[in-house]
């Protein structure tokens, strides 16, 4: 079980990382259609790929976490059953 949790705690980790990132490089940068001024596209770029990052370590996690807490409950339930 540990290394579910090892798995679970490395993309949390990993989604803090460039959920802080987008914040401190490129806190006010949107999508291009809803920006009413000019934005360099080095920024657009780099909240993108900051935002990708952050969601498919976002979904792993919530994934592994979901896992683990089956994990905890059937065992839980088959040590409350004998």
């Amino acid at each position: 079980m540990k290394p579910g949790w090892k798995l679970f705690l490395l993309f949390a980790v990993l989604f803090a990382a460039a959920f802080g990132a987008e914040r401190l490089f490129v806190p006010h940068v949107v999508p291009v259609g809803f920006a009413e001024e000019p934005q360099a596209l080095w920024a657009v770029e780099t909240a993108f790929v900051l935002r990708a990052i952050e969601l498919m370590t976002g979904g792993v996690a919530i994934v592994a976490l979901a896992l683990m807490l089956g994990v905890w409950a059937r065992r839980w339930r088959h040590r409350r059953a004998h």
